[in-house]
């Protein structure tokens, strides 16, 4: 009778089903969607909103530094909405808002 594979603490170890590597998660589309906005636009991105599943990969919000301005709490932000495929692959972007750092939603 052949021994199961044994780790450290003695537990056999269970088989896990790998992910596929053409389906990603959101860490990677949310660093996909910041690297592409910023090669195309040429503003940096500040950061990501949100992330959520689509049918065909990722939506993927990015706030990007649009005017730096002094103090930096008038400095111009916007949003855009980024799409990418299951590869993380850049399919459409679109501001979706514009806004100052300093101002709060409504």
């Amino acid at each position: 009778m052949a021994e199961k594979p044994r780790t450290r603490a003695g537990h056999a170890k269970k088989a896990t089903a790998s992910r596929p590597s053409s389906r990603r998660g959101p860490e990677h589309a949310a660093r996909a969607a910041c690297r592409g906005l910023e090669s195309l636009i040429g503003h940096p991105s500040e950061g990501v909103s949100a992330v959520r599943r689509s049918e065909d990969g990722w939506c993927v919000v990015v706030d990007v530094l649009e005017v730096a301005r002094i103090p930096d709490t008038t400095s111009l932000l916007a949003s855009y909405e980024v799409q990418l495929d299951e590869d993380g692959e850049l399919l459409e972007y679109s501001r979706v808002r514009r806004y100052r750092r300093g101002a709060a939603d409504e």
